[in-house]
């Protein structure tokens, strides 16, 4: 059963964002107890292919749109800050106009633990800067991230205050207000199930696995900054182009 239901939502028999049809529908047309349509149900549903609403039913989940990563953002993102234009390596990957993008924000002094600490070649317990966000697209919560900075390189600049926040060409823009040009940015991608706090606010769905991405950002040899990027897996696609000569 969960094997026909799943080919017609794949085929587009099911399109997305429709209602399945109900137990009694589901019983009758193959022949099977209530109990064995809630499995099947159960299991598209860990699967990431349906949401169920209370006291609406089972709804086939709507396609959202594929972010696009890949390793020529950053340089993107660069290039629009030399050309004063608006927008952020995340408004690049998305497509979005600036005027759709929006974020939340919180922002606190923390001392460095030791896996912060390690990344940026620091002592545990040196100060940092740590900025939480969630990135939106018409309101739509599209990714989270902690981004930590140096707090002896941002104290008292434009950089650390909330306010200045979205910041149009991102930390290409912000770092380079403070004299430091990005020369180089590494990332360690892995895939895992999302935590609570992720799943809540992304709205994924049980079954759907987040990609993990730990970014430290590079000036010389000098890591300027550590980020904790997470991203729904079912909306973002890896490209990475990699020149060997």
């Amino acid at each position: 059963m969960a094997d026909e239901l799943r080919h017609r939502m794949m085929s587009g028999a099911i399109p997305p964002g429709s209602l399945l049809p109900s137990e009694a529908t589901l019983m009758a047309e193959f022949s099977v107890a209530r109990g064995t349509v809630r499995e099947a149900l159960a299991l598209l549903r860990a699967e990431g292919l349906t949401v169920s609403e209370k006291g609406r039913g089972t709804f086939v989940r709507p396609v959202l749109p594929v972010r696009r990563l890949g390793s020529e953002r950053y340089r993107a993102e660069l290039e629009q800050v030399r050309r004063g234009e608006l927008g952020t390596s995340f408004t690049v990957d998305q497509r979005v106009d600036w005027s759709s993008y929006t974020l939340d924000k919180e922002f606190r002094e923390v001392p460095a633990a030791d896996p912060a600490a390690e990344l940026f070649g620091v002592t545990p317990g040196t100060m940092l800067l740590e900025r939480r966000f969630v990135f939106r697209t018409h309101g739509v919560a599209q990714q989270m991230s902690t981004s930590f900075l140096l707090l002896s390189m941002v104290a008292d600049t434009p950089v650390a205050d909330p306010a200045n926040e979205p910041w149009p060409g991102g930390n290409t823009s912000q770092l380079h207000s403070l004299g430091y040009d990005i020369t180089a940015v590494r990332e360690q991608v892995v895939a895992r199930m999302p935590l609570p706090d992720e799943k809540d606010t992304l709205r994924i769905p049980g079954g759907v696995p987040v990609v993990a991405i730990t970014r430290q950002t590079y000036v010389d040899e000098m890591v300027v900054e550590v980020a904790d990027i997470v991203v729904p897996g079912d909306r973002v696609r890896l490209d990475y182009l990699i020149h060997l000569t």
